[in-house]
Order: C-alpha cells, then sequence, then structure tokens
C-alpha cells in the first residue's frame, strides 16, 4: 500500500527548462575537496615535493642550494678554462713553423771519420743521416715505434687522461711521486718535449747544452700543463703522420745518433727504409734509455728490450706469430764498423789535434779522411791483449799503450790503454807524459854520428862522476853495477851501458843532444843536467815513435799526423789537408843510416832480442826508467814503426819487467801481425866502414839464435826478460 502523505521530491526537470512553473531553489555551494597528493609511484602529472617541516627540511633546503651553486660554478669555472686552453693552444699555434724546419735537432754538428781506404770507422758529435717520413721509413719501425711508445697514437686528441692516469696509478704503487717515473705521454706530447716547447737552443744564452737539455725534460706539473697546451697546438697545426716524422727525425738514439735514419746507418749500416722486424725492434727500444740499451755498449741487452717490443707488436697486431718467431731466432746485430768500433782513441786524437771549429765545436756536418790502418788497428789490440792474457798476471793493473805508424809520421794504429774501445778514455798514446829512459839514447847517438863519430869508435866504460854545482857529484852506474872498460859505440848502444852513454853525450854537448832531440819532434821539456842522456826527460808514446819514424826516414823530422783531408758533408773539395808528415832534415842521412845499423844489433844481439821478427831484420831500442816505473821498447822495420810502453798510471813501479821484456814481447806480437802477407824489404841501414861480418844475418839464424838464448835462460833459471848478459837497460 502507498504512502500517499509521503513528498514527493521535486522534480529536476523543473530547475533545468525556464519555461517550467517551478522556480529553482538556490543551494549553498560546498568548498572544493583538495585532490589527494599522490604517492612517487603513482600515475602522471608533475611532481612536486612539499618541504619537510622542522630541522630536516631546513638542511636540506641549504644543502640543495649548494649543489646548484657548485654546479653553476663548476660549468662556469669550466666554460673559462676551455675559453683559457683554447687561446693558449690558438697562440702556440701561431708560433709553430713549417714542418720542415723541425726536423733536424742538433745544436752541433757531427764528424764522420774514414780509414785511409775511405770506410767509415767512426763517428763524433751528433750524427742526422737525413730526413725520414711515415712514408719512406721501414713500416716495421713505424710500428714498432707505435707499439712501443703510444698505441693509441691514431686515436687520442694528442693527450691521453687515461694513459696519465695510469702512469699515475704505477709510480704511486712503485713508491714513487705521481709524476716520477712513468709519465703516461703520447708522441705527441713527447714531441713536444724534443723541441723543448719551441724554445730553441742558444749557446749564446748562458746556459749548456746540457743544462738546456735537462730543462726540456723537466717534469713539474706546471711543465707537463705547458707541455700538453704545446701538444693540443702541434695536433691542430699538423697531421698525425707529420708529427710522428718530427718524432722519428728528432729523437735521440744514442752513440750521437739523432734520428733513426743515423742510428741505423750507425748501428746497421743501412737506411732505416730497410730495416727488419729484428732490428725496427732493437732502435725502438732504445727510446726508454738509449744510453743503457744501446748496442755498441752491450749487444744483448739491447736484444733482450728489442724481444719485449717484438712481444708487444704481436699483441697489438703489427706482427704476425710466424715473423715474431723468425725476428726472435734471428736477432739483430751490428754491422761491421759497429761492431769493431775500431780506432777509439785514434779518433779522439784526431778530433783534439784537429781545428776546434770543425772537430769539437763544428755546427757542419764534417767528413775527415784519415791515416787509419783498421787492418794494423786490430793487430795492434789483439797482441796487446794476447801478452796480457798469458803472460800478465791476472789482476794486474798494469796499462799499456802501442803506437804505428809509416816512415812519414802517418799514424796507422792507435792503442791507448787496456779497453781499446772506450771512446774518451785517458789516452796514454797522446795523453801521457812518461820518462823515456833509454829509448832516448839514439838520440845521443845520433848527434855523435852526425858530428862525424864511427859506430866503431870506443869509450871507458869505468866508474865516472860528475861534479853538479850546488848538489855535489853525480855517478851514474850501470844496470848491472858492472863495468866493462873499453866498449864501441855500438856495444854500449846494443847494451844499453849508462856511462858511455853520459861519456859520449858530455863530449858532443848537452845543447847538440838536446837540438837533435827537439829536431825529431820531442816537444816536451828536456833535462838540463847530465840525466838528459839516460832519458831523464818526459814525453809520449806518440812523439818518440814519431822521433824514431825520423831515424828511419833518413835523418828528416816527423810531425805525426791522423788526417788526410777535411771535407764538409756534399761538398767535394777539401777544405783542409794533412796535417803533418816529413819536415826538415835533422842529421846527415850517412849518420841516420849508421844509427839504424846500430840500433839493428839492440834487437839482433843486445838487450832487446825478444823484438826480433822471424822473417825480417828489424831495428829498435829498449828504455826502463829509474825504479822500473816505465818500460819502452820502440823500433821499426823497412815498413813501419811501432813503439810500445808500459807501466802504472800511478807510478808504481813494475815488477820483473823491463823494456826488453813484456813490452819487447808486445812489440813483436804487434809487427808480426801488421807484417803479414807483405814482402820482406832490408832495413835502410849502412855498416860503417871497417865493421866485421854481422852475425846472423839470415832471419832464420837470428830466429835459432834468439830461441836458443830463451833456452839456455830458462835452464838458468832467469825470472826477469831474458837478454844478453849483462842487462844494462836503465
Amino acid at each position: 500500500m502507498s504512502d500517499s502523505r509521503r513528498r514527493k521530491p521535486p522534480l529536476v526537470a523543473d530547475r533545468r527548462y525556464p519555461g517550467g512553473a517551478s522556480k529553482p531553489v538556490a543551494k549553498r555551494a560546498k568548498p572544493k575537496a583538495k585532490p589527494a597528493r599522490k604517492r612517487s609511484g603513482g600515475g602522471g602529472g608533475r611532481k612536486t615535493r612539499a618541504r619537510k617541516p622542522g630541522l630536516r627540511g631546513f638542511i636540506g633546503a641549504i644543502v640543495s642550494w649548494f649543489m646548484r651553486l657548485i654546479w653553476r660554478i663548476t660549468w662556469v669555472t669550466g666554460a673559462a678554462f676551455a675559453l683559457i686552453v683554447s687561446v693558449a693552444v690558438a697562440v702556440e699555434y701561431t708560433k709553430l713553423p713549417e714542418l720542415d724546419a723541425l726536423l733536424d735537432a742538433r745544436a752541433r754538428g757531427s764528424v764522420t771519420l774514414l780509414d785511409r781506404d775511405g770506410a767509415v770507422f767512426a763517428w763524433r758529435g751528433e750524427q742526422f743521416g737525413g730526413v725520414v717520413t711515415t712514408d719512406t721509413v721501414s713500416p716495421h719501425l713505424k710500428n714498432a715505434i707505435i707499439a712501443t711508445e703510444d698505441r693509441r697514437f691514431y686515436r687520442h686528441f694528442g693527450v691521453s687522461p687515461r694513459g696519465v692516469a695510469s702512469a699515475v696509478r704505477i709510480n704511486l704503487s712503485e713508491g714513487r711521486g705521481p709524476l716520477s717515473g712513468h709519465g703516461g705521454s703520447t708522441i705527441t706530447q713527447q714531441t713536444a718535449k724534443l723541441l723543448c716547447l719551441g724554445e730553441p737552443y742558444d749557446p749564446a744564452g748562458g746556459v749548456t747544452e746540457a743544462e738546456y737539455e735537462a730543462e726540456c725534460r723537466r717534469g713539474s706539473l706546471v711543465r707537463k700543463a705547458q707541455e700538453a697546451i704545446y701538444a693540443l697546438a702541434l695536433e691542430a697545426k699538423y697531421s698525425k703522420d707529420d708529427i710522428l716524422t718530427i718524432y722519428m727525425n728528432r729523437a735521440f738514439l744514442g752513440a750521437g745518433a739523432r734520428g733513426f735514419e743515423a742510428a741505423s746507418q750507425r748501428y746497421f749500416g743501412k737506411s732505416a727504409a730497410e730495416v727488419n722486424p729484428a732490428e725496427a725492434a732493437m732502435l725502438a727500444g732504445l727510446l726508454v734509455a738509449p744510453t743503457r740499451f744501446a748496442p755498441t755498449n752491450d749487444l744483448e741487452r739491447s736484444q733482450n728490450r728489442a724481444a719485449t717490443i717484438l712481444r708487444l707488436m704481436n699483441e697489438q697486431g703489427f706482427l704476425s706469430d710466424t715473423d715474431r718467431a723468425l725476428a726472435m731466432a734471428s736477432p739483430a746485430q751490428l754491422s761491421e764498423a759497429a761492431e769493431a768500433r775500431a780506432g777509439g782513441y785514434f779518433a779522439d786524437w784526431v778530433m783534439s789535434s784537429g781545428p776546434e771549429y770543425f772537430t769539437r765545436n763544428t755546427t757542419e756536418d764534417v767528413i775527415i779522411r784519415t791515416t787509419l790502418d783498421q787492418r794494423l788497428q786490430r793487430a795492434a789490440e789483439e797482441a796487446l791483449k794476447d801478452i796480457f792474457e798469458n803472460k800478465v798476471r791476472e789482476g794486474s793493473k798494469a796499462q799499456a799503450a802501442v803506437v804505428v805508424m809509416s816512415s812519414d809520421g802517418a799514424v796507422r794504429a792507435m792503442v791507448g790503454g787496456r779497453k781499446s774501445r772506450v771512446p774518451g778514455g785517458f789516452n796514454r798514446a797522446t795523453q801521457a807524459l812518461r820518462q823515456t829512459g833509454s829509448s832516448f839514447k839514439p838520440f845521443v847517438y845520433g848527434a855523435a854520428l852526425d858530428l862525424g863519430y864511427s859506430p866503431l869508435d870506443t869509450v871507458i866504460d869505468a866508474p865516472y862522476c860528475i861534479t853538479i854545482p850546488g848538489s855535489g857529484d853525480w855517478c851514474p852506474r850501470n844496470y848491472s853495477n858492472e863495468f866493462f872498460g873499453e866498449v864501441t859505440l855500438t856495444h854500449a848502444l846494443k847494451d844499453s851501458l849508462n856511462i858511455p852513454a853520459v861519456k859520449i853525450s858530455e863530449g858532443v854537448g848537452r845543447e847538440t843532444v838536446r837540438a837533435v832531440a827537439e829536431g825529431f819532434g820531442i816537444e816536451s821539456d828536456l833535462a838540463l843536467g847530465p840525466a838528459l842522456a839516460l832519458g831523464a826527460s818526459e814525453s809520449t808514446l806518440t812523439e818518440m815513435t814519431g822521433a824514431y819514424a825520423g831515424i828511419l826516414n833518413g835523418g828528416s823530422s816527423v810531425e805525426p799526423y791522423g788526417m788526410i783531408e777535411l771535407r764538409l758533408l756534399g761538398d767535394e773539395e777539401p777544405l783542409m789537408g794533412s796535417d803533418g808528415g816529413i819536415g826538415e832534415r835533422v842529421i846527415q842521412e850517412s849518420a841516420a843510416r849508421e844509427l839504424i845499423w846500430m840500433m839493428e844489433k839492440v834487437v839482433s844481439e843486445g838487450s832487446g832480442r825478444r823484438a826480433a821478427l822471424p822473417d825480417r831484420k828489424v831495428a829498435g831500442k829498449t828504455g826502463t826508467t829509474q825504479a822500473a816505473r816505465d818500460a819502452w821498447f820502440i823500433g821499426f822495420s823497412a815498413d813501419y814503426v811501432a813503439g810500445v810502453w808500459m807501466g802504472y798510471d800511478d807510478n808504481t813501479p813494475l815488477t820483473g819487467v823491463t823494456g826488453g821484456g813484456l813490452p819487447a814481447e808486445i812489440w813483436r806480437e804487434t809487427m808480426v801481425r801488421v807484417h803479414e802477407g807483405l814482402p820482406v824489404n832490408p832495413l835502410p841501414m849502412q855498416a860503417p866502414r871497417g865493421a866485421p861480418t854481422s852475425r846472423g844475418t839470415s832471419a832464420t839464424q837470428q830466429t835459432v839464435e834468439s830461441v836458443l838464448n830463451r833456452i839456455l835462460h830458462d835452464i838458468l833459471g832467469g825470472g826477469g826478460s831474458p837478454g844478453p848478459a849483462p842487462r844494462t837497460d836503465r
């Protein structure tokens, strides 16, 4: 049943249609509800973060403000830094010259030394073999350099942050400073360092070349930053191949070689365009430490370093497994010239005796043809080594020197010490002033013969004293402390008797003897007293050997020389000729020939028997100084003159050694090798009128006599140097 009393609700249509009878009823508007805040994981729409009430909200706001500030500062600073770097790079860019101006890094020129046959045997100064490029150099060499120094060279922009970070990490792990040791430098940065950031060496700038080089290699943080800017400028100015070309031509690779062409020529005797993988690896291995890994210093160490480079080339795809195995099986070897390094002392002597502006301080590339005979150089080195290995006690510090020259003074070989292949060492053949002992006596007898004495004239060997004002009596003695009465000049010379030599010197006059010695080239100060005749004066081995050459050539002075001609690289005409040779006559030719006859007796019958050669006659003279501090033998064949000195650098007396002993044996071993294959030529000697027939005129008889004398000496128990009895060399 319906409830009729229930009030019906008004129709909505009455309000919707204005024409209706009913008037719309006004209602109170309700406030709109706030939209609920969406959770972070909700749907779309912009997220808003309400500030958290309290202290946490305040701190968060401050942190947010600081982060925005730091971001703005970083962005502005980075932009400013980039702008500054760009300006700095642009400035350096404008200063960079054309490529060709950067290829030769040398501040000094080079000297190439040729032997008498025109073959290269030594280099001095800074050698630049010529320009190589990435197109002309061997691909193996290019790959070896990249594999060793900068495998990402073609992919970076000049600076490698990854490489720097790696280097810093390694340095710190090894206990060094971050910039000490590994540098992480790219090839471009290394090129910047080689260019010294565009600052060329100025000889007039007040710093030495070594100081300049040290400054260029300085590794401070500021220098590293400058280096990076310069590297970026290089990358902007030149192509990658251009930068690598600069690097290959400027790198120092040991032994005075600048650039890979010079190094390849020096070590292998070939162009850098022709090197094989093993040779390329050895050259690239020099970059890290040129002196340490130079094959001329330690070939095995250099080969081990090259093996590491070959492994890197293989790992980086530059070399196949097969090619690497072949290179490892056949490691690089030095060329004959580099391996021999003959004439180290000789080269030093030529450089020191030549004009300074064309040798030590040359700014040009110079070619010097010299008198050196490499066969004779090897002969002298081998002879010295043989005697010291077989006849000198192990551990002895005794030294020796050898000079071989022609009769005109052309030096053919020079050994300045037992370590014959060390350039720049103390040269005992040219620098050591030592007392000459009895090797000076030929000048005494030469002066007498020039004044008309005969080798057969006699002198009394008996006690003899000279009163020296202010010093009292001076009484020379023979080495054996014996006296032999009346002896000929020849006998006195061959047995090296002291008293007759002093008497002859006093007889002809000390000034005459001094004039003869100086005429033959003894330039050192000569003694003023009567001891002049006994070799109390000092001289060098080269001077003494040159003086004996004057006797051999007939009595004319000789100035030893090593340079034949000097010219600039590329020129055909020489700038200079030889710097020595035969000079003025000192004694008459007949006197020189008779003196040679007397000196031949020294070897065939007297104190120099150990120097006798098996196939030809030779002449010479022994020399032993006070307390045996120096021992000499100097002599000649018809073809060559040779001198030998032996002693200690600190003047310690030799034990059991006289000039007729080990020096004579070194001389003999040298001259045997020197004369191999040469025809036998007679000595230019002249026997005096009335001379008896010489004993042992044949070489065979001389040899037999020498052997018999040695056997007799051994039987009698002689411990020193065998020789004639009495042995009176002083």
